[in-house]
């Protein structure tokens, strides 16, 4: 899901009034679990390790194996709701193992479900007027939003209870245009520094020395204006998947003293955008 799907779909979760469900879902989407080990998630499952911080042990899955995910202090004051909220009760047995035990998802005796799990985020996902959701889907979001910010390969598999490099490799994409755009946009950046001439005859090279002789406004860029300053791309690189992130973040806020910056953004997007509609560059 894109950031402000994700934002939406979080906002209808935590207004809900199925607290268990929506809980549960909201700690799939915070530690990338499959819904079967979200489910499996026994009562102990927070571990506290010294100078480590606090971990989530998941349990046996797919592949056979556990592992153990970092919780940040908003994901464990989840749990932490999630255990406060739940109906205590005998241990169950376990589906795979057959020994009793203490599941964190369980009311009046009984564990939830898959399909009440799907069923609130069916319910929330139409609230929030994002269609149909998959619960997978809240795992690839979670793995997605680690590889835009930098999550290495290695980590994203131990994180997601991957065996071998080849079911992490789904993401290829996402780090092929990462660093593919992060490499034009820093050899672009060098070039017109050093002021070496582009050999390649049918590539452009980023114009950044033209701006010094003329307004950013017009140089044949795709562009964007940023609360503190602008960026130019090269037609070759297409548009930044990352343009205004921040704006999507639901970390974001803004108040009345930056009115003058959005000012400003706006008025440059107003000609950004009859700029693009001149080159043909509506979408």
């Amino acid at each position: 899901m894109p950031p402000d799907a994700d934002r939406l779909l979080a906002q209808e979760l935590l207004a809900s009034d199925y607290r268990q469900a929506a809980d549960a879902l909201l700690l799939q989407r915070a530690c990338g679990l499959r819904i079967g080990e979200l489910l499996d998630l026994e009562l102990d499952c927070v571990h506290e390790i010294p100078e480590a911080g606090t971990w989530l042990k998941i349990p046996l899955g797919k592949m056979k194996t556990e592992r153990m995910v970092p919780l940040d202090p908003d994901t464990l004051a989840l749990v932490d709701r999630i255990i406060a909220e739940r109906s205590p009760g005998q241990p169950l047995a376990h589906p795979r193992t057959g020994k009793p035990a203490q599941f964190l998802f369980t009311h009046h005796g009984r564990r939830l479900g898959e399909s009440a799990v799907r069923l609130e985020l069916n319910r929330a996902a139409q609230a929030a007027g994002l269609g149909k959701i998959t619960t997978h889907q809240l795992r690839h979001t979670y793995a997605t939003a680690l590889i835009n910010a930098g999550v290495t390969l290695q980590s994203l598999m131990a994180l997601l209870g991957h065996v071998s490099a080849e079911m992490s490799l789904r993401y290829a994409s996402l780090f092929d245009s990462t660093v593919r755009t992060e490499y034009e946009r820093a050899l672009d950046l060098a070039k017109s520094r050093i002021g070496l001439p582009d050999l390649k005859e049918h590539r452009s090279l980023l114009p950044l020395s033209d701006v010094s002789v003329g307004s950013w406004h017009d140089t044949a860029t795709i562009k964007s204006r940023l609360a503190g300053g602008h960026c130019l791309r090269s037609p070759a690189q297409q548009a930044c998947q990352y343009a205004n992130i921040c704006e999507h973040c639901p970390s974001f806020r803004t108040e009345d003293s930056n009115l003058p910056v959005l000012e400003a953004q706006r008025k440059d997007a107003l000609i950004l955008a009859q700029d693009a509609k001149r080159r043909a560059w509506d979408s």
